[in-house]
């Protein structure tokens, strides 16, 4: 379990998306938003040209994980990376790349290295890196991919949307609709929903999560005349779950899951596809949900939203999600250092 004193490792995402601007606005706002300390995994020289670019007051210092927290009161910690950046706001740029996955390889080996407490990931953009030879469907597979090499065993990493009054798990998540009945299975949905058990158990301290589970098709299938997915793979899968002592009801009609009396009735909606996960969670807290990976040896944390660059380097960037994920990351790792001492 992580060390409730060491600092959170922050990778600094797309260089050209806001994830830098984000970065620093979250540390100017250390004290008044109750933000843990943290560095930041970054080139200084990008760090120091986006705030002169937005005319912010930052001071920087370049430091270790080790020498991170002492400073943090006084300048925003930069452990700086071998690659270089290119500071193009707005313009991705393949030869960043690099830096990019560089960030996420030393913010992971830094937590599983107990040099930090937690990761938490600026937002990154698919295209440049395939651009650059990635090879990976996005960043959570890549962090999957990372633990496995660390612990060699394989991870089964688990989306969770977590806002203020809601949480929710896409079973599926980064696919075309219409392949999502093709990938559905009952083994699938019990895999999900026993991850998500022991995460919101272990990590999140509740201790006997309740796990509303979605329907597939409008209103659940209608008992099978508008689908059969529902009965013949969804129902299978909670009364698995229920036997396996798991507090899972459902199939649940998805339009009637959301509003604020059903969602007292649960810690956690798992949901059957990317939209029908996310268009609830982003509409109740778009710039408060966090994007938390379970199913990993260590605890990760992100922004719920992209690169934004169409607003890069304009100053106008908020970091409220950033903000919410680094306070999430904080919360996550002193409550796992508590339950270890327990």
């Amino acid at each position: 379990m992580p060390d409730a004193k060491l600092p959170l490792a922050l990778s600094v995402g797309d260089p050209s998306g806001v994830g830098p601007e984000i970065a620093i606005a979250a540390w100017q706002a250390r004290d008044s938003a109750g933000v843990a300390p943290f560095y930041l995994l970054a080139d200084p020289a990008l760090i120091e040209a986006r705030g002169r670019r937005l005319g912010a007051s930052v001071a920087i210092a370049e430091t270790t994980p080790e020498q991170a927290q002492r400073i943090f009161s006084q300048a925003l910690p930069i452990v700086p990376l071998t690659a270089r950046s290119i500071d193009s706001p707005g313009r991705p740029d393949p030869a960043n790349a690099a830096g990019t996955i560089e960030a996420i390889d030393r913010a992971v080996a830094d937590c599983l290295g107990g040099r930090a407490a937690a990761v938490v990931t600026c937002p990154i953009a698919k295209k440049p890196l395939y651009d650059a030879g990635f090879r990976f469907p996005g960043h959570t597979e890549y962090l999957a991919h990372l633990a496995s090499l660390h612990t060699g065993a394989d991870a089964m990493p688990v989306m969770l949307l977590a806002g203020p009054e809601l949480r929710t798990v896409p079973v599926t998540i980064h696919i075309a609709l219409s392949e999502v009945p093709k990938a559905l299975t009952s083994d699938l949905i019990v895999a999900t929903a026993r991850i998500t058990a022991t995460d919101l158990e272990h990590r999140f301290g509740i201790a006997r999560p309740r796990l509303a589970i979605a329907g597939l098709n409008p209103h659940a299938g209608e008992g099978g005349a508008m689908g059969a997915e529902d009965e013949h793979i969804i129902r299978p899968a909670i009364d698995r779950l229920r036997a396996e002592g798991i507090d899972a009801f459902g199939p649940l009609p998805a339009d009637t899951m959301f509003h604020e009396r059903a969602r007292a009735g649960y810690d956690v909606a798992i949901c059957m596809y990317h939209d029908q996960a996310l268009i609830p969670a982003k509409a109740l807290a778009f710039d408060e949900a966090v994007n938390v990976t379970l199913g990993l040896p260590f605890i990760r944390t992100s922004p719920d939203h992209g690169t934004a660059f169409d607003i890069a380097g304009k100053g106008i960037a908020r970091a409220d999600s950033l903000i919410a994920a680094l306070r999430l990351a904080r919360r996550l790792a002193d409550s796992g250092t508590k339950a270890a001492a327990a």
